[in-house]
């Protein structure tokens, strides 16, 4: 398969991140790598090979010497889904393919993760079922001298993602606990920042970026907050701004197992982690339509 894919690098020179969640074990060094596998939207369809995709992509980034796999979220689809057994068995599923990896996994939510077929009331509903067989929609951990935090950006405020209030607490209480000069990384499902409209369609929209992205950067002004990771556009974008780097990770499923998304392959992010520096690859894993 051709390493092609759809890369945007801007920079914009104007002014413009469950508390305690257990991560890998900590160590002196600080020089490591992970996996960062974003939609990868594992669905109960018979036809597109998606979980044989999703094993072939986990195999590559254990292979790459990775210490743990982040997920970027819309790990499966059930948001459409009108009954639960079928959700349930599609999470089940997944859970299974994680827990027999043999490599940890911190899962992001996106919006296709969420339930929306009971009502509000049961534990079920939005998150519950992420929550249920996954993690909690947001939370912390810390690796090698490197505080890890994954937002919850597929909340919905007035119609609109956002990142909702009691988050935005326990964001505030997680941050207070991390020493100013430790570097941070988050992951967030909707993008804080996006050129994917402009792109492709010549025009901008809040649309598919969460709408409070601003207050919550402004919450890691005195923290040094070095990579945010994103995903939900399947388009692999570059944006550097006030020295944070930010990487729309593409698609592990690329155009919903259906071959490249405007030159994006099937693909995952690689991380490598060298000190307080770091670098990245967009690896194309080799996935073909079968």
């Amino acid at each position: 398969m051709k390493h092609i894919f759809f890369t945007l690098t801007i920079l914009l020179f104007f002014s413009c991140s469950q508390a305690g969640a257990p991560g890998p074990q900590d160590e002196n060094t600080s020089n490591f790598s992970f996996a960062y596998l974003t939609d990868i939207h594992l669905n109960n369809g018979n036809n597109n090979n998606c979980f044989e995709g999703f094993e072939k992509a986990v195999a590559n980034a254990k292979a790459e010497n990775a210490d743990f796999i982040m997920t970027g979220g819309d790990n499966v689809d059930i948001d459409g889904m009108d009954s639960e057994q079928p959700a349930h068995d599609l999470y089940e599923k997944y859970a299974g393919k994680i827990d027999a990896a043999g490599i940890p996994f911190y899962p992001t939510i996106g919006n296709h993760d969420r339930f929306w077929a009971t009502g509000e009331d049961d534990p079920l509903y939005n998150e519950g079922l992420f929550e249920k067989y996954l993690h909690e929609s947001y939370y912390s951990f810390d690796h090698k001298g490197w505080h890890f935090i994954v937002l919850n950006s597929a909340q919905i405020c007035d119609g609109y993602y956002c990142v909702g209030d009691e988050q935005k607490q326990w964001l505030a209480a997680d941050l207070a606990k991390v020493d100013a000069g430790t570097p941070i990384i988050v992951s967030a499902h909707v993008p804080f920042l996006s050129v994917y409209y402009p792109a492709l369609h010549g025009e901008y929209t809040p649309k598919d970026t969460f709408t409070n992205f601003k207050e919550i950067w402004d919450m890691f002004e005195d923290k040094n907050l070095k990579l945010v990771l994103q995903g939900h556009m399947h388009l692999y974008e570059e944006i550097k701004v006030k020295d944070v780097q930010f990487i729309t990770a593409g698609a592990v499923s690329a155009n919903w197992w259906g071959g490249p998304y405007h030159g994006t392959e099937e693909g995952y992010l690689k991380i490598d982690i060298d000190g307080d520096d770091f670098s990245w690859k967009y690896v194309d894993y080799g996935w073909e339509i079968k």
